[in-house]
Parts: structure tokens; sequence; C-alpha cells
């Protein structure tokens, strides 16, 4: 699909991209969060909300599909074992860097400015590893998503459910006021799945991940200009959430902060090659669509941040207990 920005679709989802920016950082959206939390307070808030994310994307897709709206539904790729090995490199670099993709706009958004190296090194990781990975990346698979092959009335039964979860957002959002300090994970999720729906449907499937990969591999096609502009306005829509709330700082990042962004983006970018996707790909389409390799590339992500936070935390405790 062209995207012509001198259009009303573009307009629409350039406004949903800044929108999808302010949730982000309002919510804190982000898989090292969410799994911090289960792995520390034993609650899974976040990593429900992540879940309700892709479950809105689910349900808007698959009634845009039963109106006929969506016409050609974003592919997957074949399931192979690099899959659960690129879910374990986005692991890691999150856990290195702090926040996953999702995470690194928020961090952006708040006023932590080494962030805005990890998208820098996730695309030199993709540039890197490209020729490495280049055997092991999978074929695109073309079937239908299994979401589709549901019955018409299941788009019925499924729209009541979307339509109260959307007043019980709004609800929140009247209530707490769209500029408060801090949104729920819930209703930033909401509007970031609805969002994202609205932009799959004017512009096509996007992910600033994938149009650093694309861009990393040449890709430099006539969408670039129009994506690279989406792009552009998530970060500002995530600058505003910040500012509204105060949080934005003039302090310089320490060099270590702007290593460690970095490295933890190159790895991420190393990942992404493999499954192929980052997790925000992999969260609002590859998981609301059932694809496979999406699954367990999530799966291993998360096990991996778990593991990665459960020895950090045994090897803090044994460091407190030897100093005492």
């Amino acid at each position: 699909m062209r995207i012509m920005i001198a259009s009303l679709a573009f307009l629409i989802a350039a406004v949903c991209a800044g929108v999808m920016g302010y949730a982000i950082q309002r919510g804190a959206t982000c898989m090292v969060a969410a799994v911090d939390e289960v792995v520390s307070q034993r609650r899974a808030t976040r990593l429900v909300a992540l879940g309700e994310a892709a479950l809105w994307v689910t349900g808007g897709l698959f009634i845009a599909h039963a109106l006929g709206i969506l016409r050609t539904p974003p592919s997957g790729f074949a399931l192979t074992i690099f899959a659960a090995v690129g879910g374990a490199l986005l692991g890691a670099g999150a856990l290195l860097n702090r926040a996953c993709v999702f995470g690194t706009i928020a961090r952006f958004g708040s006023g932590e400015w080494a962030y805005a190296v990890t998208p820098l090194g996730f695309f030199v990781g993709c540039l890197t590893a490209g020729p490495l990975v280049a055997e092991a990346m999978p074929t695109p698979v073309h079937t239908a998503s299994p979401l589709f092959a549901l019955p018409i009335w299941a788009a019925v039964a499924l729209s009541p459910l979307l339509a109260w979860r959307a007043y019980v957002a709004a609800q929140a959002a009247r209530n707490r006021g769209l500029v408060a300090h801090v949104w729920s994970p819930h209703l930033a999720t909401a509007i970031i799945g609805l969002a994202f729906v609205v932009m799959l449907l004017t512009v096509g499937g996007w992910a600033y991940t994938e149009l650093l990969a694309d861009w990393a591999r040449g890709g430099m096609t006539i969408n670039s200009l129009p994506r690279g502009l989406l792009f552009l306005l998530l970060l500002v829509g995530a600058v505003a959430g910040g500012w509204t709330s105060r949080r934005i700082g003039l302090t310089l990042p320490p060099l270590g902060s702007l290593l460690r962004c970095f490295c933890g983006g190159w790895l991420m970018g190393m990942g992404s090659l493999l499954i192929p996707g980052g997790n925000d790909g992999l969260i609002l389409i590859g998981v609301p669509l059932f694809q496979p390799h999406a699954w367990v590339a999530t799966g291993s992500m998360a096990a991996t941040i778990a593991a990665g936070l459960l020895i950090r935390r045994n090897a803090a405790s044994r460091l407190v207990r030897a100093s005492d």
C-alpha cells in the first residue's frame, strides 16, 4: 500500500501515532516493567494490560475483516527454533536496556535522553547482523490467520465486550483526566490498541522496529518518508506526555547510560531479525493474529527477562548477606 502524505488516511494515522506515543509514555507501557512486577510483586497488572492491548487489536481486526474493511491482513512467518532464539536476544537486550521497544518510547518521553540511542543501536544491530543471520531468517507465510476463520457471530458477540471496555476506559479517562500524572496500564493499552487498529486500517501494518529493520536492509521505498514521519510523531506524542506531566528535564545522560542503551538496542535488533519483528510488532500484530512464531518469540522474551531479573535479584541478595 502506497502511503500518500497529502491524504486523509495519513492525517488520521499521524494523529493515531501521536496518541500512541502519548499513551505509551503515560502508561509506562513496557514488557520489562510488566515481568518485573510479576517477579518482584507477584502481580500481573501490567502483563495483563499488554495482553489486553493484543486483545483490542484482535477484536478490532476481526470485526474489520467481518465487515470487509480489512482486505490485506499482515502475513506471518514460519515457526522455527530461531523464533525462540530471537525472543531470547530480544529479552536480553530489553533487560540490558532496562526497557523494551515500548518502554524505550516511554522513557524517552519522560526525558531520559539516553534512550534516544536505543533505536540507533537497534538499527546497527539489524545492519551488522543481517548478513550473519540471512540463512536463519524464516520465510513468510501467506496463509490466512485462524482468527479470520471464526464464524461471523463471533464478531457480534465480541462487539459488546469491546464497547463495554471502551466505556470503562472512557470513564477512567474522564474521572482522572487525560492529562493526569500517570494513566492506569489498562487505560493506556486500550488506547494503544485502538489507535494501532485505526493506523493499520488506514496506512497498513506499522511498527517502528520494522521501519528500522527495513532501513538497515537498504529498503528505502516510496513509503520510507511517511513511515519515518509516523515514527517521529510517535516520539513527539511521548514527549508531549512527559511535558504535560512535567517529567521533562535537560540533564545530559552519562556516557555509561548511552552505552548501555545502545548495546541493549543492538541486541534487540539482532533478535528481531531472527523472529522477525520487535515486541511492538509481536504484541500488536503477531499475537493478535495467532501467528505461532510470534507467540513463541514473545514467550521466550518474557522468560528471558524473568530469568535475568531473578539472577540479578539473587546476586544482590548475596552481596547484601556478604556485607553483613
